[in-house]
Parts: C-alpha cells; sequence; structure tokens
C-alpha cells in the first residue's frame, strides 16, 4: 500500500459528535438506537484504487498502526472511493469489547516502532473496524442525506471479512416495538453485552461535521472524560519513587480557559506510571497553568506541567463546584489534541427508562417508565447536598440502583421518611403520615399511633409500604433522604407481628468516633454469638453503627429488654468507655448502647438509605473484618457512589440476615 498514491484518497471530514442525553434515553418512531463503543474514533478513507488511510478524530493517521485493517474493504469496492465513519475496537477473551487492552497494544507499537517485525506483537490483541457511518461513496458526499439512507448505503457495502470491518448493530423503535420491546430493554441488552451505552440518532438526521448536535445522544453506562495533565504527585509508601497521582485540567466549553477538574490517583499499572514520568518531567514548570488558582488544600506536593499531554479517566459524578469526583485513570489518549478537551457539565442519571406520551410537561419536568407505573420527576438538577452538588436526580439514581439490596429491608416495615426538600442545609422533617398527592396505587397501612403532640390522644397513621421500585423512585422524589423502618413487619391483614430483628445501636459520644464504637461492637459481636445469635454489622451513615441480629420471640418488649441487659453488662464491665445511660451529660468520652432502638414505637435508618448530612453518606453493612480493622473514623465513611461500588463487588452483606433467625436468648 505504501507506493500506491494517496491523492486520489476522499478528504478528511472533521467527525460528528454526539451529546450526552442527561440520563434520559430517547423514545418514539424517530428514533433509532446503536450500541456505544469503547474505542478509538476513526475515518476509513479509500481511493478507487483500494488506497486505504486510517484517520484519528483529531485527523492523525492510524494507518501504519492498523495496518492490518486498511487492506480488508479497499479491494472489495469495485473502484468506488469511500469514507467510513467508525472505531477501532480490540475484544478480550470473553468477546467483550476492552479499551484496556487497545491501550496496551498501542503502548506496544509506540515501544516497537520502526522494527521490522513489529507486526508480531500484536497478534495475540487483533483489532476490528466497527463502522456506523458513512460519509462518501463512489464520488458523492452523503453529509446531507439522511441517517436511514446512510445507515441503508453502509449496510449494503460487501464484507468480505466481517471480523476485521463489520457495521455497528442498530435498531429503530419501530423494530423493538414490533417484537414488543422498548428502548429500555435495547438499553440493558447494551449492559449485559458489556458496551459502554448507547447512542441514539434521530432517523431524518444530516451529518454535521465537527458539531455536537440535538440529533445524537449519548447515553452512557460510565461517565468517561478526556483530560489534559497539568500536574502530579509523588507517590507515597510503595510508590515513593513514582508517579502517586495526577491533577487534571481541561477548557471550560464557554470561556476557553483552562480550568482545574481534580485528580486521579488510581487505575495506573506500574507501566503507566514509568510512562507517565517519563513524558511529564521535561515538560515541567513551576506555576499552575490554570486561569485561576486551584484551592491550596489540592495542590499540595504538586508538581506542575505545562498541558501538552492529554488522557482519560472514569469517574462518577462532576460536581457543581467543577470537580470529578471517584476517578480512575484509564490510559492516555494521544489520538486528542489539548485544544479539543472539555470540562463536562453538571448533570444528574435518572435509570428508569423515559416514557414515551403523556401529558404536557414543563421544562424542568420528565416522565418517565418505572416498572408497570408512570411517574413525573421535576427539579431534578436542585442541589440537595450543596457541599458536594449532589442533585435531586442523582438522589433518585441512588435509589434506583441500589433498589434491590434495599428493598428486602424495607418489605412489610411502614417506613418513616425524613425529607428535606431543600436540601440538606434547609428545614427538613420526620414524616410517618402518607404525604399529600401520593399516587393511589402506592401500598400503605393504617396503623394505631402512640398519643399526638396535641394532646388529642391516639389515634391512627397511614403509613407509606415502599415495596418495589416505582415506591421507591417516588419516595426519592419527594426528598425523603432517610428511610427508617422498626423491627417488626405486618401481614397481610395489615396486622403488627412480634418483632423479627434485634438492634444494638452504638452511639459515639463527645469525644470518641465510630472507632471506638467498632471496638465496643467486637465485644458485643462474642457475646451475641455465644448466646446462638448471628449479629451482623452496619453503618448508621452518621457518626455511628448498629448492630442487626434475626430473631423470634413471644414478646414485643424482650427485644429491648435483652439489649438494655447486654448494654449494662458492657458498661459494669467497662463504665470508663461504655454507657447504657440516654442522659448526654453522661456520654462524654463514651460509647452509649443504644437499647431503646428495640421498643415498638422506635425506628432505626435503614441500611442502604442515605443520610441528610453534609455529603451525600449511606448506612452501609460492613464486614467483621472490616470492622476489626477499622481505626480511622474515615473508613466508615461511605457515600452514595461508594456503596454502589461495594455492592457491584461484595455483593449484599446483609443478605444472610433474612436466613438466620433464631430464638432471642433470656439472659
Amino acid at each position: 500500500m505504501a507506493a500506491r498514491d494517496r491523492s486520489h484518497v476522499p478528504a478528511w471530514v472533521e467527525p460528528m459528535l454526539a451529546k450526552a442525553d442527561g440520563g434520559r434515553l430517547r423514545s418514539g418512531p424517530e428514533w433509532t438506537y446503536e450500541y456505544k463503543l469503547d474505542g478509538y474514533r476513526a475515518a476509513m478513507r479509500i481511493a478507487p484504487d483500494g488506497t486505504t488511510v486510517l484517520t484519528s478524530r483529531n485527523n492523525i493517521d492510524f494507518t501504519a498502526e492498523f495496518a492490518d485493517l486498511a487492506t480488508v474493504l479497499g479491494p472489495a469496492l469495485d473502484g468506488r472511493s469511500a469514507v467510513l465513519d467508525g472505531e477501532v475496537v480490540v475484544y478480550d477473551e470473553d468477546g467483550r469489547i476492552d479499551f484496556e487492552l487497545l491501550q496496551e497494544r498501542r503502548g506496544r507499537y509506540t515501544k516497537h516502532a520502526g522494527s521490522l517485525r513489529r507486526d508480531e506483537q500484536f497478534e495475540d490483541l487483533p483489532v476490528r473496524f466497527l463502522a456506523f457511518d458513512l460519509l462518501h461513496l463512489g464520488g458523492r458526499s452523503l453529509l446531507t442525506q439522511p441517517y436511514d439512507e446512510r445507515r441503508r448505503l453502509l449496510t449494503g457495502l460487501p464484507k468480505p471479512d466481517p471480523r476485521r470491518v463489520a457495521v455497528v448493530p442498530a435498531v429503530t423503535f419501530g423494530e423493538l416495538d414490533a417484537d414488543h420491546r422498548t428502548p429500555a430493554h435495547f438499553l440493558a441488552d447494551a449492559a449485559h453485552a458489556g458496551y459502554e451505552g448507547v447512542v441514539t440518532k434521530l432517523r431524518n438526521s444530516t451529518y454535521v461535521p465537527g458539531r455536537r448536535a440535538d440529533s445524537w445522544l449519548k447515553h452512557p453506562f460510565i461517565q468517561t472524560q478526556e483530560v489534559i495533565i497539568c500536574g502530579w504527585r509523588p507517590g507515597q509508601r510503595s510508590f515513593a519513587s513514582t508517579l502517586g497521582g495526577l491533577l487534571l485540567g481541561a477548557h471550560d466549553p464557554d470561556t476557553g480557559d483552562l480550568v482545574y477538574l481534580g485528580d486521579v490517583g488510581t487505575g495506573f499499572s506500574q507501566a503507566a506510571r514509568a510512562e507517565l514520568m517519563a513524558q511529564l518531567q521535561p515538560l515541567e514548570r513551576r506555576t499552575d497553568p490554570f486561569a485561576a488558582t486551584p484551592p491550596r488544600e489540592d495542590t499540595a506536593r504538586a508538581r506542575w506541567v505545562e498541558p501538552r499531554v492529554v488522557g482519560e479517566i472514569v469517574y462518577r459524578q462532576f460536581t457543581r463546584a467543577g470537580r470529578v469526583r471517584h476517578t480512575a485513570w484509564r490510559g492516555l489518549r494521544q489520538d486528542k489534541k489539548p485544544a479539543d478537551v472539555l470540562a463536562p457539565k453538571p448533570s444528574h442519571r435518572v435509570e428508569p427508562s423515559p416514557a414515551s406520551s403523556g401529558p404536557s410537561l414543563s421544562a424542568t419536568e420528565q416522565l418517565v417508565q418505572v416498572g408497570d407505573r408512570r411517574l413525573k420527576l421535576s427539579n431534578l438538577d436542585k442541589v440537595l447536598y450543596p457541599r458536594d452538588g449532589f442533585t435531586k436526580g442523582e438522589v433518585i439514581n441512588y435509589y434506583a440502583r441500589i433498589a434491590p439490596v434495599l428493598l428486602p429491608q424495607l418489605a412489610g416495615r411502614p417506613v418513616t421518611f425524613i425529607r428535606y426538600p431543600d436540601g440538606v442545609d434547609g428545614e427538613s422533617w420526620f414524616e410517618k403520615n402518607l404525604p399529600r398527592g401520593a399516587p393511589s396505587w402506592l401500598r400503605t397501612v393504617l396503623l394505631p399511633s402512640t398519643g399526638s403532640r396535641s394532646g388529642r390522644g391516639p389515634g391512627t397513621i397511614s403509613y407509606p409500604l415502599i415495596d418495589d421500585l416505582p415506591s421507591l423512585v417516588w419516595a426519592a422524589t419527594m426528598a425523603a433522604l432517610e428511610l427508617h423502618t422498626p423491627q417488626w413487619t405486618i401481614d397481610e391483614a395489615g396486622q403488627r407481628q412480634l418483632p423479627d430483628r434485634l438492634v444494638v445501636d452504638l452511639d459515639p459520644g463527645p469525644g470518641t468516633t465510630i472507632v471506638e464504637c467498632c471496638r465496643v461492637a467486637e465485644r458485643l459481636h462474642d457475646i451475641l454469638t455465644a448466646d446462638g445469635l448471628t449479629p451482623f454489622a452496619k453503618t448508621s451513615g452518621s457518626k455511628g453503627m448498629q448492630l442487626y441480629c434475626g430473631i423470634t420471640t413471644n414478646h414485643a418488649d424482650a427485644p429491648s429488654a435483652y439489649a438494655k441487659q447486654l448494654a449494662q453488662q458492657l458498661a459494669q464491665e467497662t463504665p470508663d468507655t461504655v454507657t447504657a445511660v440516654m442522659a448526654k451529660a453522661r456520654r462524654t468520652g463514651k460509647v452509649f448502647i443504644d437499647w431503646s432502638q428495640n421498643n415498638p414505637t422506635k425506628t432505626t435508618i435503614a441500611a442502604y438509605s442515605l443520610r441528610g448530612r453534609e455529603t451525600p453518606t449511606v448506612s452501609t453493612p460492613v464486614t467483621w473484618g472490616e470492622v476489626s480493622a477499622c481505626r480511622q473514623a474515615h473508613q466508615f465513611a461511605f457515600t452514595a457512589d461508594d456503596v454502589l461500588d461495594r455492592v457491584d463487588d461484595i455483593g449484599d452483606l446483609l443478605q444472610p440476615l433474612l436466613d438466620t433467625t433464631a430464638p432471642l436468648p433470656t439472659r
């Protein structure tokens, strides 16, 4: 191919880009759906004589690096020129597209550049070009043709070696509907197959070079962001002699200023650390390169560099303060230029799929289908946790995603809300009675109250029962950040049952933290186990923690009596560190064992519930190994993002609680 004349290769076209869909997957007959790929964006430009050039998103020549792709399609086009838009990808051993393997392949290519035997380095990492658009065919530009026509022509091209060059699968809304499926089903298929997300495209849209248009919308499962490396920190402890983390920047999309985005300290291999050090050390400078100097607490030990190197990170949130949170390094992006790297904008993600039709909505409202219910979501950008910029949309997203493990903790138990409609810095209140405007389909239970503050004596309370995803999402839309439940359930007739759980609440007094609670919890673990119970631990999401045991008992007051005896025993054994007395004046320097949480009138924060604190912390189940290892309070401070990651990694630690019920001992 090197000897061929490239002068007849069609001109490079700056690629059209997709906008983020704000977490709302579009639906309707005007849309088509494609898988979102995790590779290198590339144009395959083919001359009439078959000469093929592969060009990156920024017009960098990829042909030599992916030479085995450049000989596939040209000979089959019968003298027609063509420009295909697509992605170069690598698959892992399970048949899933793997960006890290593509990065590994690039590292090998760079290392062995100039070697006569370079191609042998890639036999275990074959690449594939997946085309999703056709911009030019047979000397004719197709940019102004509608998407459907470009797609028809693309799928009609010969595919002499589909293992190397193929077309990205796509399906229209009508085709989904004919199979009794929805865009949400396609989204679920994409997640199951390991794709990066879904791209929705208007079927009548033209191709707009270099633009992010509303006609192409991306719905990613993970958030990725191109970043400019603006500084680095030396490692500590085992990484003392190498790179520990990177300080990141991007250009403000409105002003063009280089702004600070935050840092990344995980996801590096040893080889990546060495490669980055080699690239960054020659670029060192004395001052930071940002338009506005970052906060001092963020720049300790920073070594600044000229902003010339581009990389990519994974992150879970971009806050209103302009920071990426929960980051991990993905690799260098030599196919990207610093000038093209733009900062993201704060956004929410809402997982339930949007309803395809419904009543007229305001600009701040969305109608979504959640299971078999249709809910109206509003003010999703409203910040409920100002310190972190955590929005109402993110609260809903968290509860929707954590539902599989949270709902079993709520099942059959009347729920008391603590609502924060104006955020955690605003007014909040306990709410037991079903609020006005609750949907008619919401399950409730009418139970006697224990009296009223007005002094009018006992009455009844209509409690909500949050036992399915629509109910949970509805509660989140009400800014019910905290969900509290009793230690008993109701039966099918709506009658209160005897307690089925024992809870031991550990509350650190002034001068103590959850670390001291862990030491008390370890002692309680031994006692409870010796009494034939199986204790499970969780943080409160605030300062303390709780222990749970599944029990059977014949008396509603027995759990309180048993827990009180435990508390008094530990207080007698170690009066300097434990108290069983509720008076706050007696708690300084001690852990208060609150046995009264077992009173049938009391409720406790549910596992996996958010808390109304400065940051979106969560009441989180923990292992006994973690309890034993806890030496600093921050080790047990878990945010919503942390908990979603934990559940993905280790599952539901409280699931065995449902299967370990034992008779409540008598002491």
